[in-house]
């Protein structure tokens, strides 16, 4: 793989680079209802218009890789791929999603502006090549078992595809049992295949495997995120809700969306001065 410096990967009206403006994606863990992605997508638009922040709307219509067998998984594919539909109708916004499986791609590709490979399936070979394949931008997480230096091999495999398209999210290592570190050397690293990268700070301080369900330590969130920005970033990934603790997923981790605002002005300024700096 050829080393590229701050490559550029446009989406729609968005342009994602290390050197570029910081770049929210953003959502429920998962699709909950019509109503409620309308309006939660609706909050997220007042706030980062007022901020000046641009953003990508996430959420999933199937979590497969939840802990237990008992946890809820999603809407299903139809269902959530008609609400995502009607948000970026409603709002104009790029849409984000994940799949599981490489028939899904194809699927998800008539309606999703970037498909994501979740972290626990990014050796996947198939799947990728599947991704890939769409043409779509391609938003790959870096899997919790490996170091930032082992990444360039997934990234391999998604350009083997005919696609260069692709984002590479950090949302941290497996430290120990039920716990995850974030290293943010990592992002320096990451950086050097010159592909846009993202920071997850909500699954960044998951606690994998506790119990029935991930735990996690959602006020930390913040900590994160300032300091990944400061590595100069193309894009945060945060999971938000209004209420946390009533979400069917990651309701440990997500971050309160009365809460959202006030982080994104300290992001906002923090990325302002970081990209002055390295520009």
């Amino acid at each position: 793989m050829t080393e590229m410096k701050n490559l550029k990967v446009n989406v729609e009206n968005l342009s994602f680079s290390n050197n570029s403006e910081i770049i929210l994606i953003t959502g429920p863990c998962q699709i909950e209802g019509q109503d409620h992605a309308l309006r939660t997508c609706e909050q997220i638009a007042k706030i980062t218009n007022k901020i000046g922040i641009k953003f990508v709307y996430k959420s999933s219509f199937d979590k497969a890789n939840r802990t237990s067998i008992e946890s809820c998984r999603g809407l299903g594919i139809d269902k959530g791929l008609r609400i995502l539909e009607k948000v970026k109708e409603e709002f104009n916004c790029c849409i984000l999603t994940d799949v599981h499986e490489p028939w899904q791609c194809k699927e998800v590709s008539f309606v999703v502006d970037i498909i994501q490979i979740p972290a626990f399936l990014c050796r996947q070979t198939d799947l990728l090549i599947s991704a890939a394949k769409t043409g779509k931008t391609i938003n790959v997480k870096k899997g919790q078992f490996l170091s930032p230096f082992e990444i360039k091999h997934v990234v391999s495999k998604i350009e083997s595809g005919g696609n260069k398209n692709i984002l590479i999210t950090e949302r941290g290592t497996m430290f120990g049992y039920n716990n995850l570190v974030t290293d943010i050397r990592s992002l320096s690293v990451i950086k050097k295949l010159g592909y846009p990268v993202i920071f997850d700070a909500t699954h960044s301080v998951q606690l994998p495997g506790n119990s029935d369900t991930s735990g996690g330590e959602s006020e930390f969130v913040p900590i994160l995120a300032r300091a990944a920005v400061t590595v100069g970033i193309s894009s945060l990934f945060i999971e938000t809700h209004e209420n946390p603790y009533a979400a069917p997923s990651d309701s440990n981790s997500m971050l309160r969306l009365d809460k959202l605002e006030r982080l994104l002005e300290q992001i906002k300024m923090f990325d302002d001065l970081t990209k002055k700096i390295i520009v």
